[in-house]
């Protein structure tokens, strides 16, 4: 549950945007932004668990999207366009890890794709209705472990680590994150860290899917979601857009993370990878 005591809002007469919430902390967030009084759209790639999420959260609607296809994301974004003149938050909150290299329909690896490419897609597609409103992206502190390459996004197959490419997308959040406040002076844009958080994350592969059923002191989703729904609401005063956050304070994104010429190479790289 967010804590009542710091500053969060209400969300009464706005539309929000959740991606990744079938279950888990974008669920979880989607719950919090329905009590405040928000209109949110979960969006969902299982179409059985997004009918079950629809149904437990009264007053929400669920749109079905594969972010493993560019198609996909532009339907999303249609079907978006078209249900919402306006969306006041964007939670970019989808993710994946991928334990062997695998190519989309797109000709991407299928890690950075899903994670950084697709929400960077959509945000651009729906930055008309965004104007005014948020971004805020689903980051991790496994950033720094990542190795981004912000000119050659589709790592090779020989030697491909699935912690150490999943870390690189993570890192292509932050400064996504970093550049949109740059170049979008008209969204507030933001990334953070959920923390290790109890949910269905590496669940096709035992030994992560192990770690995250059993492994003691795990954020709950509804507490990895407390940052994101903060940054959706707290005032605007109170934040600094393009910041990474962890636990509701400003932090320092560590290594490439937190490199402007970085930030600015990765925007070109993926509006060429996307086709914008």
């Amino acid at each position: 549950m967010v804590d009542e005591n710091k500053s969060v809002g209400e969300f009464t007469g706005k539309t929000v945007v959740v991606t990744g919430a079938n279950s888990g902390i974008g669920q979880a967030a989607a719950v919090e932004f329905a009590r405040r009084g928000a209109t949110v759209a979960l969006v969902g790639r299982d179409e059985a668990r997004l009918a079950a999420a629809v149904d437990a959260i009264p007053g929400t609607q669920g749109f079905q999207a594969d972010f493993a296809s560019f198609a996909s994301v532009r339907d999303l974004a249609a079907q978006l366009g078209k249900a919402f003149p306006r969306i006041d938050v964007l939670c970019n909150n989808a993710g994946a890890i991928v334990h062997s290299r695998q190519s989309t329909v797109d000709g991407h690896e299928r890690t950075i794709q899903a994670n950084h490419l697709a929400p960077f897609l959509l945000s651009h597609l729906l930055h008309d209705r965004l104007t005014g409103g948020r971004i805020v992206n689903t980051a991790s502190d496994a950033h720094s472990g990542g190795r981004l390459d912000p000119a050659h996004l589709d790592v090779p197959e020989a030697g491909y680590r699935p912690m150490t490419v999943y870390g690189s997308s993570k890192q292509a959040n932050i400064l996504f994150a970093a550049e949109a406040a740059r170049r979008w002076p008209d969204i507030l844009s933001f990334s953070y860290h959920p923390g290790v958080v109890r949910t269905r994350f590496g669940r096709g592969n035992p030994m992560y899917s192990t770690f995250y059923k059993v492994m003691p002191f795990l954020v709950t989703p509804a507490g990895g979601a407390d940052t994101m729904v903060w940054l959706a609401g707290a005032p605007a005063g109170e934040l600094t857009d393009g910041g990474y956050y962890v636990k509701r304070k400003l932090a320092q994104p560590r290594g490439i993370a937190a490199d402007p010429g970085a930030a600015e190479t990765l925007w070109e790289t993926s509006l060429a990878a996307v086709g914008e």
